[in-house]
């Protein structure tokens, strides 16, 4: 049930061959993005549970689902990216049905985060259903 744009990060991880290149296609994800204006940097968009500093700021509109953010470490930066690839322009309603640690396993995250980045990861996910489930 995977985006698009999440299936071409999936397709350009089966090209590298090794976890440093991964690590790295992800890092460049991260610095592909937009930053978030200092001014949506607040408290309502910060995600605790990172090591990390990490701000969430989503949108719904017309019932779909889209987020941006940002982070002071790169490799973080890059999960957002990969973490918008996954959710962005997904029904909001379909949002909690959406298996991201099964869909974040294709890419063999798991084994590569360290425990704390994995919260991290699972923080982000977390605060993306609860703003869709009380939308």
């Amino acid at each position: 049930m995977a985006t698009e744009a999440f299936e071409d990060i999936v397709e350009d991880f089966d090209f590298l061959e090794d976890w440093e290149d991964r690590y790295r296609y992800v890092i460049e994800q991260g610095k592909a993005m937009d930053p978030l204006e200092d001014a949506l940097k607040v408290p309502a968009t910060k995600v605790d549970g990172c090591a990390s500093q990490v701000w969430l700021h989503p949108k719904i509109e017309g019932g779909v689902f889209s987020f941006d953010g940002d982070s002071d470490a790169l490799i973080v930066r890059g999960l957002i990216a990969v973490l918008r690839a996954l959710y962005n322009g997904v029904p909001v309603a379909e949002v909690a049905a959406v298996d991201a640690h099964a869909e974040l396993a294709r890419l063999g995250l798991n084994e590569h985060l360290s425990a704390q980045r994995s919260n991290g990861v699972r923080a982000m996910i977390e605060r993306i259903r609860q703003v869709c489930a009380a939308a």
